[in-house]
């Protein structure tokens, strides 16, 4: 015994806990050294073979006792095939109404193995398991492989599982469904034990009778009949089998007549280019298959289903969570947020006003989606106008597709504004301008509305503001904003998307942007949208249930100005009326409308406090629509018929401040408050919140003093007589720093203000400063003759003492008073070019010149006749000016005026005595400037330049 106590450190665990004494002794005595002096030669080489022979032992009664702890609880092989029929899972709307059921019974066929085509084998081995008949149940170059091609695809595009041992999975629940050692255990002890009992046929055979090929169709021939309305044994194409064989991986998923149909036939074309490379079929039957549109092969759907996309969303849901074959035989029973009455009126309204749409707008198809702002819970979901009609793609559900919704986005971005410094009363210059690279974006008509208010911008949908306002508040904060309300689809940079995603260039999905407006609804708080209220198991466990998680993702504030605004139907008349389809009488009603370019998309989406509601128009395969199908006559429609006959009987839901936001009274232009020099007219009210609330006073009106003789600022001190106080406007862009905003609105402001920015220099009051001259008449070179007015004008910051008129250098008079205008006979002056000289001197004592030359033409001597301007009155009314005079003799002539003594418009009027002048379209609390000018038989003379102050 000395031997085993020597070895009692190595075999104690072993001996301690599993072998008889006996057998203990005999494997010390097997595994001991043997004494020095007994030790022969090789006698290492002998004591290794034993140890080899003892660990080959151990190793052996290990997995026996392994394989026989785990058997106990497992099936004979021969009683996987005598299992009990799975439960069906039941989806109920939230009162109850069953919506689907997986029907209690499997639709199953059995066949033998000389039944089953061969091409439908190979498709299913090419597709889960190439070496099949290679292979005795488990294959370690599959895992390896499988684990190669899902790390470098990064997803998992192929199971490492053998379809023996799929199979097993599938057939016996003894198995169990976690991943777990024991299962794998299991799994393998199941799989080796088939392998040795049955051939590789009847195993293959048995698989495809096994496994589920969705919709309730269980083993190939009922997925046969399913789909294609024929029997395995009336033989399947090679497209066929490929279709069939894809669908065990994700029967929900890769549903024929479900939204995933471009991803089924990308796994139809991989399993039969598997089966090309397998030598299964020739490279030219691999290429007729992959160019047979399979899909037009499938039998027409119709089962007892309702909301049958709503349906299949929730099914795809928890295949996701639960796994496939939960969902298909795990008995679940699944209360969803749907409201059957409500589904109903969706789909009743959708029957009633989608033909008259579709006969205008060439529409194929619409889509609706409702939900609870409160809850987040989906109330209605009509993905198409038939799921069943596969020739239109019905079967895809374009609530949850990608779509561009146009400017059905723009609230999200003005959300973002308002967040900023900018608010409703905010002014955008809606006029055409450049962002940049030659992107020069117009309005839904073509028209430019000038100087418009966020709040007419975003109810009037006018795109340049959109743009405008997107470019102030940054693309990246737009897209943060959006994510932040729900939107997941925005996931490229910035620079990707650009100023365009107002317009709606980014892809959505309708059931997330109606969320996203649901956050409007609800004061800014966003509820996850959910389709389920609570799932169980058969046992009655509960697996999930709906619990609120309210995310604060927008101030109240915020999401009351936007409310006010989509509900203000006064705001966006000027473009849809005030008797459109977003107008639902007795009820408060947020609404805005998208149309995409090319009229492919037509969108409405609306809500009150207590539903959001989104429609959608277009078709499937992005084909326009007839030009002009905009969303407030392609989708406005549906939306309107569907929420009027929802809200009858209901209480109107106003959308009301809250206590942080405060109506306040702005100047238009400046968006600060009001100072004695703005317009009455140009004065706007509207929300503020904290945030926004102005403190300053409106420094774009002003009134400043200036130099009488040039528009210069007066410097302090300036003698009274040489000053007097002007009107100004300074009116400059959102970025006036940037030329392609800032052009455009001087120049609108110029023709639609006549206004003028108020001057930043200085004038020069020295006692050396000369006055300036400039002569009016003759113009250089002029061709003159008879009695001839010659004129000048003449600036002085001093007064002017006398203006001398010189011809040839000789004084021909003098004037001290204006206007500078001497009339003179030419008839004394021999023809040819003679030089007209004005030299004006001021009260300092300093003078100013100028000449120009003209030329007299010979004209017998005239006898003069002095024409004046007499009895100058002025008559205001409160958007217009008549000025009274008398010429004598009668003349004609032309009035001058303007906000400056630069004047810079004119009006003629005919040859008469007595005349009266109507100027319109002039603005209150401004002062105006004018000049009378007559003429009369080469006779000209001209008033001095007086003003007066309108009210």
């Amino acid at each position: 015994m000395r031997r085993f106590k020597k070895n009692r450190l190595f075999l104690s665990p072993f001996s301690n806990h599993l072998l008889p004494q006996k057998t203990k002794e005999k494997l010390i005595n097997v595994i001991s050294l043997p004494p020095l002096k007994k030790r022969k030669k090789g006698w290492f080489w002998s004591y290794l073979l034993r140890i080899a022979l003892f660990l080959l032992a151990l190793m052996f009664l290990g997995l026996t006792f392994t394989f026989a702890w785990y058997s106990k609880d497992l099936p004979g092989p021969n009683k996987i095939l005598s299992r009990g029929i799975p439960e069906s899972t039941k989806i109920y709307d939230r009162n109850g109404n069953l919506l689907y059921e997986a029907y209690g019974e499997e639709k199953r066929t059995l066949l033998k193995p000389e039944e089953v085509p061969d091409i439908i084998k190979k498709a299913t081995i090419a597709a889960e398991d190439k070496d099949f008949y290679r292979h005795h149940g488990v294959s370690l170059s599959g895992i390896l492989r499988a684990l190669y091609t899902n790390i470098t695809h990064r997803k998992i595009t192929q199971g490492g599982s053998t379809i023996t041992q799929q199979y097993v999975k599938n057939s016996i629940p003894e198995v169990g469904k976690k991943r777990t050692i024991s299962r794998k255990i299991k799994e393998l002890i199941l799989t080796i034990e088939l392998e040795w009992l049955y051939s590789k046929d009847q195993i293959i055979t048995m698989y495809l009778n096994q496994i589920p090929y969705g919709n309730n169709a269980y083993g190939i021939e009922s997925a046969s009949k399913t789909y294609f309305n024929k029997s395995v044994k009336d033989g399947l194409s090679v497209d066929e089998a490929a279709m069939l064989a894809a669908l065990p991986q994700a029967p929900t998923y890769y549903n024929p007549w479900g939204g995933h149909t471009k991803e089924l036939l990308a796994r139809r074309d991989w399993i039969i280019d598997r089966m090309v490379s397998l030598k299964m079929i020739s490279k030219e039957e691999g290429e007729k298959a992959k160019q047979t549109d399979t899909l037009a092969k499938l039998g027409k759907r119709r089962e007892n289903i309702q909301a049958p996309h709503f349906v299949m969303y929730i099914r795809e849901y928890l295949a996701a969570k639960y796994g496939e074959k939960t969902v298909l035989e795990g008995g679940l029973r699944v209360i969803t947020t749907l409201d059957l009455n409500i589904q109903k009126l969706a789909e009743e309204v959708i029957a009633n006003e989608f033909p008259k749409i579709q006969k205008a707008s060439r529409a194929k198809n619409t889509a609706l989606v409702a939900i609870d702002p409160k809850t987040g819970q989906i109330l209605a979901m009509v993905g198409s106008v038939d799921f069943f009609d596969l020739k239109n793609d019905g079967n895809v559900n374009v609530a949850t597709s990608l779509r561009q919704p146009g400017s059905s986005f723009k609230p999200l971005v003005y959300a973002a504004a308002f967040k900023d410094k900018y608010n409703p009363a905010f002014v955008l210059f809606d006029l055409p301008t450049d962002f940049g690279g030659g992107y020069i974006p117009s309005n839904y008509d073509n028209i430019p509305r000038g100087p418009v208010t966020m709040r007419q911008a975003l109810a009037n949908s006018l795109n340049i503001s959109a743009v405008k306002t997107i470019s102030l508040v940054g693309v990246e904060n737009a897209i943060k904003m959006a994510k932040e309300m729900g939107i997941t689809t925005l996931n490229r940079p910035a620079s990707f998307y650009g100023p365009p995603l107002v317009l709606g260039s980014g892809e959505v999905k309708l059931l997330e942007l109606v969320g996203a407006y649901a956050v409007f609804a609800n004061e800014g708080i966003r509820q996850p949208i959910t389709g389920i209220l609570k799932v169980t198991n058969q046992k009655g466990e509960v697996l999930e249930e709906y619990k609120p998680k309210p995310m604060a993702v927008l101030d109240k504030a915020i999401a009351f100005m936007i409310s006010d605004i989509l509900s203000d139907n006064e705001a966006r008349a000027p473009v849809f009326g005030r008797n459109s389809k977003l107008r639902i009488p007795g009820y408060t009603v947020a609404v805005k409308t998208g149309t995409t370019s090319d009229y492919r998309d037509a969108w409405t989406i609306g809500y009150t406090k207590s539903i959001a509601v989104g429609v959608w128009v277009g078709n499937n395969d992005n084909s326009p629509l007839i030009h002009g199908s905009a969303g407030a006559m392609a989708a406005a429609p549906i939306w309107n018929a569907f929420l009027t006959r929802y809200l009858t009987g209901k209480a109107d839901e106003p959308f009301t401040p809250p206590d942080n936001v405060e109506k306040i009274t702005v100047d238009k232009f400046s968006n600060k408050l009001p100072s004695k020099h703005s317009p009455p007219n140009e004065r706007v009210t509207d929300w503020f919140a904290p945030w926004h609330k102005p403190k300053e006073y409106d420094d774009i009106h002003v009134v400043v003093k200036v130099c009488k003789t040039d528009g210069k600022l007066a410097p302090e001190g300036a003698p009274a007589d040489l000053v007097e106080e002007r009107y100004f406007v300074n009116i400059h862009s959102e970025k006036p720093d940037n030329p392609n905003w800032e052009r455009p609105v001087q120049e609108w402001a110029k023709t639609h203000l006549n206004a003028t920015e108020s001057p930043k220099e200085y004038c020069d009051l020295s006692a050396s400063a000369s006055p300036t001259v400039s002569i009016n008449q003759p113009k250089e070179g002029e061709e003159i003759s008879g009695i001839y007015q010659f004129s000048a004008s003449i600036n002085s910051y001093f007064k002017i003492t006398k203006v001398d008129f010189l011809i040839d250098d000789k004084n021909i008079g003098s004037l001290s008073e204006p206007p500078y205008a001497l009339y003179f006979d030419l008839s004394g002056l021999p023809s040819g070019s003679h030089k007209l000289t004005v030299i004006a001197s001021n009260q300092q004592g300093n003078s100013g010149s100028a000449s120009v030359n003209f030329i007299v033409k010979t004209s017998a001597p005239q006898t003069l006749e002095i024409l004046k301007i007499i009895n100058i009155s002025v008559d205001t009314l409160p958007s217009s000016a008549t000025i009274s005079f008398t010429t004598t003799p009668a003349a004609s002539g032309f009035l001058e005026y303007g906000e400056t003594s630069d004047l810079g418009k004119s009006i003629n009027y005919p040859e008469g005595i007595e005349h009266k002048i109507n100027i319109p379209g002039l603005s209150g609390g401004k002062i105006y400037y004018y000049r009378i000018n007559a003429q009369k038989d080469g006779m000209q003379t001209s008033s001095p330049i007086n003003s007066f102050y309108l009210p």
